[in-house]
């Protein structure tokens, strides 16, 4: 917004949150854009040395720069109290987020329930806490936005034991990572609160970017489809309007096989119960 622009050139110092999400710029063009440095502030400043960005604010003006809404993540709300418990002025400058931005598939956004996250699945850890606030926005007929899983500068194990400290490569789970492991919460809980060939759900691409996608299918579906580069979000579908169909039709995958509205199965009295 122009608002953050005018902040940020007024500003000592310029920090870029990397750690909850990134940007699809680099740090040089932004350089270039602000005529300022800034600082990459990684998962390392953020969980353990935040207080390199908010102590120098009691005496000069710091901007921390996020991307999308600066409320949307705990992590920003946490560095704003804590700046304020030592006598900084904060000021918070608002601005688009997938929050918002996910409306842009059709769904209306008063249509939505719980956020979620998909954290990644690994060999020892494959937790599924989304699993019943979905069910939750289901029974009540609502949408379920899942923000995917974000991993940057993980630090790696096997090299630490080694006394090497090294980090793992970037990841960013992409909506067909998702959607497979939507696919096995259902099988371990089994409660029915989505079918992977008959709820409908939205793939969600680099949403803002001129090259964003956006795909609509059941899961089966959506684990096929090609969606391109990170940042991808995904959406599972509530109790669809007939407005929200009208514009989700622009993106059905070709010949999808969901079911218009399909309810979760304890409500349908699809699951039978042993007497």
């Amino acid at each position: 917004t122009v608002r953050g622009l005018e902040a940020v050139k007024k500003s000592d110092k310029v920090f870029l949150e990397a750690y909850t999400s990134v940007l699809c710029v680099g740090k040089e063009r932004l350089e270039a854009f602000y005529e300022k440095e800034i600082i990459i502030a990684d998962r390392n400043m953020v969980e353990s040395e935040a207080e390199q960005i908010y102590e120098p604010s009691v005496d000069q003006d710091v901007a921390l720069l996020v991307v999308g809404d600066p409320v949307c993540a705990t992590t920003h709300t946490d560095i704003m109290i804590r700046a304020k418990e030592i006598g900084a002025k904060v000021e918070l400058i608002h601005n688009a987020s997938i929050m918002g931005a996910a409306g842009s598939c059709g769904l209306q956004l008063y249509n939505f329930g719980h956020t979620v996250s998909i954290p990644y699945f690994d060999d020892k850890w494959r937790p599924t806490s989304f699993y019943p606030k979905i069910k939750y926005n289901r029974e009540g007929a609502m949408h379920t936005l899942c923000l995917l899983d974000i991993k940057v500068k993980e630090p790696d194990f096997d090299a630490m034991m080694k006394g090497q400290t090294k980090f793992l490569p970037p990841r960013f789970m992409s909506v067909n990572t998702a959607a497979e492991q939507l696919i096995e919460a259902e099988e371990t809980h089994g409660e029915g609160i989505y079918d992977d060939t008959k709820t409908l759900c939205v793939g969600l691409a680099r949403l803002g970017q001129p090259d964003q996608k956006i795909i609509a299918g059941t899961l089966r579906e959506l684990v096929e489809q090609d969606f391109g580069e990170p940042l991808h979000s995904l959406i599972v579908c509530g109790e669809c309007h007939d407005l929200e169909l009208e514009v989700l039709k622009e993106f059905l995958v070709e010949g999808s096989t969901y079911s218009l509205n399909d309810k979760p199965a304890q409500e349908s009295g699809e699951i039978d119960e042993e007497s």
